[in-house]
């Protein structure tokens, strides 16, 4: 694979998944890891990527007040926002994780809503105290500076405590073998706390991201019940899914 590809295959990945590991790109391009160090690097001096250590950030994943033009896919992520602000009714406790998507359906969160969201994404956040009718609970303990939200032993004691009506769960990856994983340590870790506590969870993924995985596991696909993404859902690529027990929509 030419340099070019090579970067042009790096700068998907960090579109799709917001960061990418050094390692997981050398065996994915079939490349030396120092050869995938030298490409982070020259992407990042052309401002096209964050380089931290052992891989990079997209500079969409380390922005808060994120401009709707620079999220990725964003008329897909709007269309799966439309779906999961259908099931949420007046009166119910809501948390929700990070990501662009969960974002997009901050923003477009009606404005005669009447409930409470609890999340640590400060994106997220930003966008539920300007909404007129939200109650916001904000999950505390340390920020991760990467991916801008709150994460740690005290964050994931006070979503034990709680029960929510629902969970968005903003997915990085999902397929049936691997289940849901993401990249990072911590995030994996509220994750799963999340998914444990509430009474029904909700994840969101761009089509993209359907059948594929990342390095650490968070818990088998079937512990979500719905699965919402772009797509018609009866269309193929959900239908293993479907066929496991996963609702569609």
């Amino acid at each position: 694979m030419l340099k070019k590809e090579r970067q042009a295959y790096i700068l998907h990945q960090l579109n799709l998944h917001n960061k990418v590991l050094s390692s997981s790109l050398s065996t994915d391009i079939n490349v030396s890891e120092d050869t995938i160090r030298r490409d982070l690097m020259e992407l990042a001096a052309e401002g096209k990527a964050i380089k931290v250590h052992g891989g990079a950030l997209s500079h969409s994943f380390s922005k808060v007040d994120l401009p709707a033009n620079e999220v990725y896919s964003l008329n897909q992520k709007r269309r799966i926002a439309q779906k999961a602000i259908s099931l949420i009714s007046n009166g119910m406790f809501v948390l929700t994780s990070g990501g662009t998507t969960v974002l997009e359906m901050a923003r477009m969160l009606p404005h005669q809503l009447k409930a409470t969201f609890i999340s640590g994404s400060i994106a997220a956040i930003l966008e539920y105290i300007n909404h007129p009718n939200i109650e916001v609970i904000i999950i505390g303990d340390k920020i991760s500076k990467s991916s801008k939200i709150t994460v740690g032993s005290e964050a994931i004691a006070k979503i034990r405590q709680m029960k929510p009506d629902l969970c968005f769960l903003g997915t990085n990856a999902i397929d049936l073998k691997h289940g849901i994983t993401d990249s990072d340590w911590e995030v994996v870790q509220l994750k799963r706390a999340m998914i444990e506590s509430s009474q029904r969870v909700i994840g969101l993924s761009i089509a993209e991201k359907i059948n594929t995985f990342q390095p650490i596991r968070i818990c088998e696909a079937t512990k979500i019940d719905t699965l919402i993404t772009e797509l018609p859902a009866d269309d193929p690529l959900l239908k293993p899914y479907s066929d496991a027990g996963i609702k569609i929509l």
